[in-house]
């Protein structure tokens, strides 16, 4: 049942032309770098933004509810997946009478992917003037892998702002540097390059322990190899390299502990993605990756938090197990 399920959601989720889900190795259509001719579920808008001297554009989804319930909550994406695939939760959370903003930050999905490099602080400032230009002074952060990572970034210099915070998944729960020595840009630029898109299914497949039928995952492969085509490619690979290192060189495992807001991780029992674990001496691999053991530790440190872990479930929590993730979600949020 979960993976007639799974089918059904991911026909939902992507609105995809046919020919866009055709297999791994036949020819592409391209799409621009800022995802041009990828639908997303919602209209999507754009926030003028300068980054560093820089004019960028941040897009976001703004979805208003049928019923309000004078809330708001602010989904962020993680590194590998356009904010699109937040569907089902915005619906879920719409439903309950939540506005629902959800932005691609600047280095992903629809927005400007800057020539600059990424930092948490400046995605975090970010955010916060999304939040600023909607007059949204206060809002609830459901935040996902890379996007754990930003959600702690945002709480701790932003407490004022956020009400609750979820971390579904999050990566950053241990300080990668610790294991893994650092890899120059050039040489990340060269691998990520040399990827195929079949290799890159096997990489979520298997770094993510994704527990959701092939077609599911589809929609995420055309996501980034489509972008090949575009005359702008290299600018895209650089910031996504860029996001990498980010979370290499800015790790937030040390101020997790520190967070005093009501908290809420939730966790699949089977995802142990450690973001650099093949570049690590292989007898410090094994150490990395104990992302529920993790979890349960920092919580333990922490004043107002709890961790939930869901059996036989990877990265994708929201995918692979929508109906206790609904539960705790919102249970969560309505306390």
């Amino acid at each position: 049942m979960n993976r007639i399920f799974s089918a059904a959601l991911a026909a939902a989720l992507f609105s995809i032309p046919l020919a866009s889900r055709a297999t791994d190795t036949a020819p592409r259509e391209p799409y621009g770098i800022a995802l041009e001719g990828f639908a997303y579920p919602y209209p999507v808008h754009l926030l003028p933004l300068v980054n560093d001297g820089e004019q960028l554009s941040m897009a976001y989804m703004d979805v208003s509810p049928a019923r309000p319930n004078g809330r708001t909550v602010v989904l962020l994406h993680g590194r590998n997946f356009p904010s699109s695939y937040w569907a089902p939760v915005i619906k879920m959370l719409s439903e309950a009478g939540y506005r629902v903003v959800v932005p691609d930050q600047i280095g992903f999905g629809k927005s400007s992917k800057p020539a600059g490099e990424l930092h948490f602080d400046t995605l975090a400032r970010n955010t916060i003037a999304l939040l600023d230009q909607l007059k949204i002074d206060k809002a609830d952060i459901v935040a996902h892998s890379l996007g754990g990572m930003l959600g702690v970034r945002i709480a701790r210099a932003y407490p004022d702002r956020i009400a609750h915070l979820v971390l579904t998944a999050p990566i950053g729960l241990e300080d990668y540097r610790l294991y893994v020595p650092p890899t120059p840009t050039e040489k990340m630029i060269e691998t990520e390059d040399k990827l195929t898109a079949d290799g890159y299914r096997k990489q979520l497949q298997t770094n993510y322990a994704i527990k959701l039928p092939p077609e599911a995952i589809t929609p995420f492969i055309d996501a980034r190899f489509n972008i090949k085509g575009s005359p702008d490619y290299p600018r895209w690979l650089r910031a996504f390299v860029s996001s990498g290192q980010m979370i290499y060189r800015e790790p937030v495992a040390h101020e997790i502990p520190l967070i005093t807001l009501p908290t809420l991780f939730v966790m699949g029992a089977d995802d142990h993605n450690a973001p650099g674990r093949l570049s690590a001496p292989e007898a410090l691999r094994a150490k990395m990756g104990q992302n529920a053991e993790l979890t349960k530790a920092l919580t333990a440190k922490m004043p107002n938090a709890r961790a939930e872990v869901i059996p036989d479930t990877g990265h994708l929590v929201f995918l692979e197990a929508p109906e206790k993730y609904r539960e705790l979600v919102l249970g969560f949020l309505g306390r």
